[in-house]
């Protein structure tokens, strides 16, 4: 396809790529990088133009592609949905933080036996019999330990957030 060809069946779908980005992007500025890369893509390709059934529908999922890929660049370099959270999402999300921080001193200030039980039975998901073989502790024992270490978690727990 030469330059001739590829400004008749090519450059003319540039408006309905330029809608479609806006559609998909939001943004004025960012449908026209997006578009202008497209259109670069196509030129570099451009002798395997003449043998695709539908250039208009190449074009339109190139721009589809390319909106999703900057979009999971975003949220890859932000670390986060593009859409920001809000100050109370942001606040709850700090105050779980804090909350699982303290609820993990707790469980390192437990009894050995304690501890273990419960991360085997609540955190790793064994089965009752399955911790007792693993610790060597009857089911009983373990049943007991269990509901200990989870008592004195709550008290813990609401002596150190009750202010």
């Amino acid at each position: 396809m030469d330059l001739e060809e590829f400004n008749k069946r090519i450059v003319v779908l540039r408006p309905t790529l330029m809608e479609a980005a806006k559609h998909m992007n939001g943004n004025d500025a960012s449908a026209e990088d997006l578009v202008q890369e497209v259109m670069l893509k196509l030129w570099s390709m451009r002798q395997q133009l003449d043998r695709h059934p539908n250039p208009k529908a190449l074009a339109l999922n190139m721009i589809r592609h390319k909106t999703i890929d900057e979009q999971r660049h975003k949220q890859l370099e932000y670390g986060r949905p593009t859409a920001e959270p809000s100050s109370e999402e942001t606040t709850r999300h700090v105050e779980r933080q804090d909350e699982l921080r303290l609820i993990g001193e707790i469980i390192n200030r437990l009894p050995a036996l304690q501890a273990q039980v419960l991360r085997l039975k609540d955190i790793e998901g064994y089965e009752t019999e399955e911790i007792a073989s693993i610790t060597g502790a009857s089911p009983e024992n373990i049943r007991q330990c269990l509901s200990r270490a989870r008592k004195t978690i709550r008290q813990e727990f609401i002596k150190m957030t009750i202010r």
